[in-house]
Parts: structure tokens; sequence; C-alpha cells
């Protein structure tokens, strides 16, 4: 009930090709190709060549990862990444709850990231794509109670959220958010930090990761879910591309409950 893949941010530096291959390499199923480097935004033709190139590898494009934050950016900028996403092939577009946390946002602020979320939730789900937040600090999803309030006020069930243990929290709060966010979770960013932003292997923290996937899997069966849930490797240690095969296959094992 899972599926894995990788956020093309983790391989920045390469081209997409060459993502590609280290993907298919790696054993991985799926890519969340971001908008900052591979995809651009309103660049179709280079969404449509990465969709091609990733279905023949035989891929699936996981996401879109956009860098859109509702409530924040020009609202026309929504269209070039709606168009790119539908390009690629994407089910789901990665937004942003905004720029600030929720503590220092004010009341017209959050109203302007639950508005604009809607405006663009409804363009997306004409065109058959769903919405998912990145789980972030500095932003109105900067926790799992945080993130439940902002969705009951945007009120579709076509936007969710992304799920990632917060920087410098615990692995038992870590997964008690995980759990609070139950089946409105879309996908996974997989990583090991810590302390703070420092990146290490999935396997200096694999109790956290063990635990997550069973939960996860709990979830979506309590939920009947349709499909796999998608978990993706979001940075390596060093940004180190080769370092991805064991990476990958440590998340297999980790996946394995």
């Amino acid at each position: 009930m899972t599926r894995l893949g990788i956020c093309s941010v983790t391989l920045r530096r390469l081209d997409p090709d060459r993502v590609i291959a280290a993907v298919a390499g790696a054993g991985l199923e799926c890519v969340e190709w971001g908008g900052d480097v591979h995809v651009p935004p309103g660049d179709e033709d280079t969404a449509r060549r990465v969709r091609d190139a990733t279905v023949d590898a035989g891929l699936a494009v996981a996401s879109y990862g956009s860098y859109y934050r509702a409530g924040r950016s020009d609202p026309e900028e929504f269209d070039g990444v709606l168009r790119s996403a539908v390009a690629l092939g994407a089910p789901r577009i990665r937004i942003w709850a905004g720029a600030t946390g929720t503590e220092e946002t004010p009341p017209e602020g959050r109203r302007a990231v639950v508005e604009d979320t809607r405006r663009a939730a409804a363009l997306a789900a004409d065109a058959g794509v769903e919405l998912a937040y990145e789980f972030h600090r500095n932003t109105l999803t900067d926790g799992a109670d945080h993130t439940l309030r902002l969705l009951e006020e945007v009120d579709r069930a076509d936007v969710a959220t992304y799920w990632q243990p917060p920087v410098d929290m615990p692995d038992a709060e870590a997964l008690k958010g995980l759990d609070a966010l139950g089946d409105r979770i879309a996908a996974v960013h997989a990583f090991s930090w810590w302390p703070g932003t420092t990146r290490l292997p999935l396997t200096a923290r694999a109790p956290l990761w063990r635990s997550a996937f069973e939960r996860l899997l709990a979830h979506r069966v309590a939920a009947s879910a349709d499909g796999p849930l998608d978990v993706l490797l979001e940075f390596v240690p060093d940004d180190d591309e080769r370092l991805l095969p064991r990476e990958a296959a440590t998340l297999r094992a980790l996946a394995d409950v």
C-alpha cells in the first residue's frame, strides 16, 4: 500500500535524464518532479518531455512539487503551475500554506491562504488534479493540529497534506502528529535529520521510519483508502547521488512491515 520514490530536488544538480537513470537504477518506483529546476512552471514542453522519459523508464510521476505559496504568491502564477502539472501527468500538486507560521500570521493573512487554496483547488479539480500542502515550519502547516485546523477551514476533500518528521522533534511526538493527520496524508517526504538539518542516513532514524510505515499502513486500511501512498526520499547525506541505492534499499527494508 506504499509506492516508494524520490523528490527530484534530492538530485537537484542532475538533469532530468540523469535523475531518471538514478531513480530507476535504485529500484524506486516514482518521482515527484520539482518546479524549481527540473520542471519550471509554465514550461509545458519540458514537462511533457520529462513525463515521457519518466514513463519510458518504467517509472510513475507521483506529483508536481511546486513552490506556489497560497495567499502569498501572485495568483496568476498558479496557471503556469497547473499547466505544467497537467503536461507532466501529475495527479497531485504540492503547494505551500503561506510564508509565515501559524502564530505569526494575522487573521487576514490566514484568510488569504484559505481563499487562495480554495481557488487553486477548484481550478486544479477541473483538470483532474488534487492539491496537498507541504508540511513545514514557517507556514500554516507548522504542526499537525495547525494543519488539521487549516484543512477544516479550506473544507475541500481534494486538498490534503504531506507529512514529514518536523525538525528536532522527538520520534514519539512526530508519530503522534502523523496519527493525528491520519488519512489526510496524501504523501510522505522521507529523510533523517538530527540535530537540526544535519542529513543522516535513513538507518540513523530507523525506529522512527519503521513505526511511521506501520502507522501509515494502519491508517490506510482503516480508511479503506484506494491506491498506494507515495513515500518519497527527500535529501540524502551530502546530496550525494552515489548514496541513493543504499538509501533506497533502506527505505524498502523499512517499508516491509
